[in-house]
């Protein structure tokens, strides 16, 4: 019996065992690359919805400001302080999963819109609320990992191409 014989099955075995272990390792990669693609997505789902929660407190305490200058819709505190703690709540959601600049813009929207909602002149720090909301708009874009500059805030300049 010649020694190739006996050595070519062995290669043969140690081939195809070598081949089965490469071809794990590289399935077990890429599950691992799926999983970590999954939980990102799953991360900024959280994170988007925290932000749509917070924006809806924020849009409802806004509403309750321009009530304020309107005296005859007959609102009371109660109202007020239900709107204070959604606003808060929403707030601390954010901070939980959003970036430390996303939180620190809900933080302070949220610092003003309690100090409108509290001081009963909805018209006092109008443009330091709209900076606000502004300023977390920007950050949830980032956090959300919208790319492009920041919102246009006034109107739209003049077109200057002939054509639209």
């Amino acid at each position: 019996m010649a020694w190739y014989s006996t050595v070519l099955p062995l290669a043969g075995v140690a081939l195809g065992s070598a081949g089965a272990l490469v071809g794990q390792y590289l399935t077990t990669r890429v599950d691992v690359r799926r999983e970590r693609h999954e939980q990102l997505a799953v991360e900024r789902a959280e994170r988007k919805e925290a932000i749509l929660s917070f924006l809806s407190a924020a849009q409802s305490a806004e509403q309750l400001l321009d009530r304020r200058e309107h005296p005859a819709s007959g609102q009371d505190d109660g109202e007020v302080w239900d709107q204070l703690h959604a606003l808060w709540l929403t707030k601390k959601a954010c901070e939980l999963v959003c970036s430390a600049d996303a939180a620190q813009a809900a933080h302070d929207y949220t610092i003003a819109l309690q100090s409108l909602l509290r001081s009963g002149s909805p018209m006092e720090g109008t443009t330091s609320k709209r900076e606000l909301r502004h300023a977390f708009m920007e950050a949830a874009r980032g956090e959300l990992g919208v790319d492009g500059g920041p919102l246009r805030r006034g109107p739209r300049p003049p077109s200057t191409d002939p054509h639209r």
